[in-house]
């Protein structure tokens, strides 16, 4: 039996991040020390993304980077995740550094492969053979904060996204799976559903059951709050609203990926809807769902987008006063029908735009947060900033790693607390506070 002490970097989404904490599950399941210095590993696994050309150098850079333990504990280097599962042919014979292959769903043959890979002396590519086995994770985040991946996969056709290539098609975990993996997860202040399209939970299985997932996960007394990502705009419909307004333990948040505010811009990407249904659900979710916080992404520089369309997708930004927005230059992807389209933006230009759109937000974030100076607000303690020695947490509208933080100084705090704070001041994405608690 392998006996050795494991490491992980784990790139990517948090998605990635549920998947590489199934593969810590399987080491903790084989009674393995595990270590969060990759000096002290003995394995390596690096978990990789693949979404796009950026996230595919970073995930190599890593593998590169941990190759040079080797000189100290390091014995084997496991490659995992989406870069495996996608580029698997060109990957195995050219990127020597690793000695085992998994993919996606190869959480059973980690032990298998490194087996083979010790007594053989050789490399092992196990992308494809697990046996579909979904192991107990060990959870990576803070205790009170907990990520539940609901499906897998997507049959959305977006013309400039290879997650179908690579997780293929859409498939909702049962239910009652979900439901006790929740309750196994111990105390919960904030419970993150997330999914490739967690609104579309259940259709692979003839009727959408979000609504009911979500009211039984409320059902359970270790958790806290949910809060949701990844919820297509078109399928937010009028029952999840209304679950939303009415279910305390749902945070008043929802993370709308838009891609394009433009009609022509958004039918070439493969997406459903246009400016005036986006506009409409907006106003009738912030109708609805009073102090409701939107989150959402954009894709600037798609094929043939005139500088017309930008600088209507500004103007949306303005019409629109999202609380949090991403935004992306658009990656040009092989295996994509995007990849094939004519009028691709030069890269300067996708960087230009893409620097105007998040100067637009920011005068927006700032503005919305400079009117919560002087409020006092509810934040959830995630430990101490030691930079600027002060406590950090996030409000209801802050999600985890993704918006900004709410800086707070205190007599005393605890990690997975919850405080009532003061807002002193207010930068472009973050606040700063105080608390006589």
């Amino acid at each position: 039996m392998l006996k050795k002490t494991f490491g992980m970097i784990s790139l990517g989404c948090d998605k990635n991040r549920v998947d590489g904490e199934r593969l810590l599950g399987e080491i903790v399941r084989h009674n393995c020390p595990i270590t969060d210095d990759p000096e002290k590993a003995q394995i390596l696994i690096v978990n990789t993304c693949a979404f796009l050309n950026s996230a595919r150098e970073e995930s190599l850079a890593a593998i590169f980077e941990g190759n040079r333990y080797r000189e100290g504990n390091l014995e084997k280097i496991v490659v995992t995740g989406c870069l495996p599962e996608k580029f698997i042919g060109e990957l195995f014979p050219a990127l020597s550094e690793a000695d085992v292959f998994l993919g996606v769903n190869d959480f059973s043959e980690l032990f298998p492969a490194l087996e083979r890979s010790y007594r053989e002396g050789q490399r092992i590519n196990a992308v494809g053979t697990g046996n579909g086995a979904r192991p107990e994770r060990f959870v990576s985040t803070m205790p009170h904060l907990k990520y539940l991946k609901i499906a897998d996969g997507c049959f959305n056709h977006c013309t400039y996204c290879l997650i179908p290539k690579i997780r293929g098609k859409y498939v909702s975990y049962p239910m009652e799976e979900l439901i006790e993996e929740a309750a196994s997860l111990g105390e919960t202040d904030e419970l993150v559903l997330v999914a490739q399209d967690t609104t579309r939970y259940g259709e692979d299985k003839g009727g959408n059951k979000l609504v009911e997932l979500l009211q039984k996960l409320s059902e359970l007394d270790n958790i806290c709050h949910i809060r949701m990502l990844y919820c297509y705009p078109e399928v937010v419909t009028d029952a999840l609203i209304r679950e939303i307004k009415e279910n305390p333990k749902i945070v008043k948040y929802l993370d709308i990926p838009l891609q394009h505010s433009e009609d022509r811009v958004l039918k070439l990407m493969g997406r459903r809807g246009g400016r005036q249904e986006y506009l409409s659900l907006i106003e009738k979710l912030r109708r609805e769902i009073p102090g409701i916080a939107l989150r959402t992404t954009f894709i600037t520089g798609f094929p043939t987008e005139t500088e017309e369309e930008h600088r209507a997708l500004l103007r949306f930004l303005e019409e629109a006063q999202f609380e949090n927005c991403g935004f992306f230059a658009y990656s040009r992807e092989e295996d994509t029908p995007a990849y094939k389209l004519k009028g691709q933006i030069p890269a300067q230009t996708k960087k230009r735009r893409r620097r105007e759109l998040y100067e637009k937000q920011a005068e927006i974030s700032a503005r919305k947060l400079q009117a919560y100076v002087g409020k006092t607000v509810e934040v959830i303690c995630d430990g101490v900033d030691l930079d600027k020695s002060c406590f950090v947490g996030r409000t209801y509208f802050q999600a985890y790693e993704i918006d900004g933080c709410t800086y707070f100084t205190a007599p005393h705090a605890e990690e997975g607390k919850r405080y009532r704070v003061t807002v002193t001041s207010a930068e472009t994405y973050d606040l700063f506070a105080n608390s006589e608690a």
